[in-house]
C-alpha cells in the first residue's frame, strides 16, 4: 500500500487534518501486514527465499514391470512391502567323467546308460542330462611352494601357465596360490590370463608343508564363498608331493571341506621316484573322494602333459541334474553312487555331498 501526501494547503487546519488521517491509517496498515494480507507481490519471492523450504519426500522408485503389464500402466498400490522369501531348490548338479578300461574318455552316452543312487535311493526326478557340459569353470591353481620341491618349482610354474592358456574360456575364472606353512593367494579370481601369469611367477618356494590346512582353507575361503547366478564347475589343480609335516587339520578334514564346497580336486605329484609313498596315497585319496583324478608322472618334465590331460577331461564331462528323494535340509552327508550300466566303462564322480541346512 502506497501513501502519498498531497500539498493542497499549508494552512494549520489542513495539516492537522492530514496528520489525523495518518494516525488512523498507520495502525490499520500495521495490522494488515501482521496478518500477511498486504504483502506486496514483488516482495514475496525475496521473503520466501529467506525461509527454510519444507523438505519434500523422495519420490518412490518405479515398480518393475511385471509379465503381461502394459508399458506405462500404473501398478497396483502397495501399502505394505511384501517380505522376501528365500527358497532353496533341492536339486543336485552332478558333473562326472566316463572312461574305458584304457583310460580314454567316453562321450556320447545317454541318460539310460547310467544308474544313480542318492543316499541309497533312486532320485525323485532327473531334470536334465547333458552329454558334454559347457558350464563355466572356477579353477584354483594350488602350487606347493615348500622347500622340498625347490628344484622342481619352475616346471610347476611353466605347466600351470600353459594349462590356463588352454583351459580358460570367456566365462571361466581362476585364482592362483602357493602354500607351504601358510597359504599365499597370489592372484584372486579373475579371467585375465596376464594377471594369473604374473601371480604364478611371483611365487617363491621355501618352508615346511601344511597341505591339509591349505586345501581346507582354500575350499572354505575361495570355493564356499563363491556367489554365482547359475551352476559352475569348481575345480582345484593341486601340484605337490603330498607330504604334510605342519598341518593342524587332518586329511579327512580337508576332504570334507572339498565335498562341502562341491569342488573336484585333480592332483599332480611332483615326486618322480619309482615307488609310491605316503604322499602319493594322500593325493590319490583327495582326488578319489572329490571325483577327480591323481597323476603320478615319472619325469618332472611330464607335469605339462598331465595338465593337458586335465584340460581334456574338463571338456569331456557329463552333467546330470536331479532332485533327490527323501531330501532333508539338515546338513547331513549324502552319499552318491553313480555307475555305468556297461561294465566296460568307469565313472568318476563325487562320492557324496553335504545337504544344506534349512534357513532359520
Amino acid at each position: 500500500m502506497q501513501v502519498t501526501l498531497l500539498n493542497f494547503d499549508s494552512s494549520p487546519s489542513m495539516r492537522k487534518l492530514i496528520l489525523a488521517c495518518c494516525a488512523l491509517l498507520v495502525p490499520a496498515l500495521a495490522l494488515q501486514l501482521a496478518r500477511g494480507q498486504s504483502t506486496p507481490a514483488a516482495a514475496q519471492p525475496a521473503a520466501q527465499s529467506q525461509l527454510p523450504q519444507p523438505q519434500q519426500p523422495a519420490p518412490r522408485p518405479a515398480a518393475p514391470q511385471t509379465a503381461g503389464q502394459q508399458p506405462g500402466a500404473q501398478p497396483p498400490a502397495q501399502d505394505i512391502e511384501a517380505p522376501t522369501i528365500k527358497v532353496q531348490a533341492n536339486e543336485v548338479d552332478l558333473v562326472f567323467t566316463v572312461t574305458d578300461k584304457k583310460g580314454h574318455f567316453v562321450t556320447g552316452l545317454n541318460q539310460s546308460s547310467f544308474g544313480l543312487l542318492d543316499d541309497g535311493r533312486s532320485p525323485e526326478a532327473v531334470l536334465h542330462f547333458y552329454q558334454q557340459t559347457n558350464l563355466p569353470l572356477r579353477v584354483g591353481i594350488m602350487l606347493d611352494t615348500s622347500s622340498s620341491i625347490r628344484g622342481r618349482f619352475e616346471f610347476e610354474q611353466d605347466s600351470a601357465i600353459a594349462f590356463l592358456l588352454q583351459v580358460m574360456h570367456q566365462n571361466d575364472r581362476a585364482f592362483v596360490e602357493g602354500f607351504d606353512v601358510e597359504v599365499d593367494l597370489a592372484q584372486k579370481f579373475t579371467g585375465n590370463i596376464d594377471q594369473l601369469n604374473q601371480g604364478i611367477r611371483k611365487l617363491r618356494p621355501g618352508g615346511g608343508t601344511a597341505l591339509y590346512d591349505a586345501v581346507y582353507a582354500t575350499c572354505k575361503d575361495q570355493m564356499l564363498t563363491l556367489r554365482e547366478v547359475g551352476a559352475v564347475r569348481k575345480t582345484i589343480i593341486l601340484v605337490s608331493d603330498g607330504d604334510d609335516n605342519y598341518s593342524h587339520a587332518l586329511e579327512s578334514d580337508a576332504i570334507k571341506e572339498c565335498q562341502r564346497a562341491e569342488t573336484t580336486v585333480y592332483s599332480i605329484s611332483t615326486d618322480v621316484s619309482p615307488s609310491k609313498d605316503k604322499g602319493d596315497d594322500v593325493l590319490q585319496a583327495i582326488a578319489d573322494a572329490t571325483g577327480g583324478r591323481a597323476f603320478f608322472p615319472t619325469r618332472i618334465e611330464d607335469i605339462g602333459s598331465e595338465f593337458s590331460s586335465i584340460e581334456e577331461e574338463l571338456r569331456s564331462q557329463y552333467l546330470l541334474e536331479y532332485r533327490p528323494a527323501n531330501f532333508r535340509q539338515d546338513g547331513s552327508f549324502r552319499t552318491i553312487y553313480l555307475q555305468a550300466r556297461d561294465p566296460r566303462y568307469h565313472v568318476r564322480a563325487h562320492t557324496g555331498y553335504f545337504a544344506p541346512k534349512a534357513a532359520d
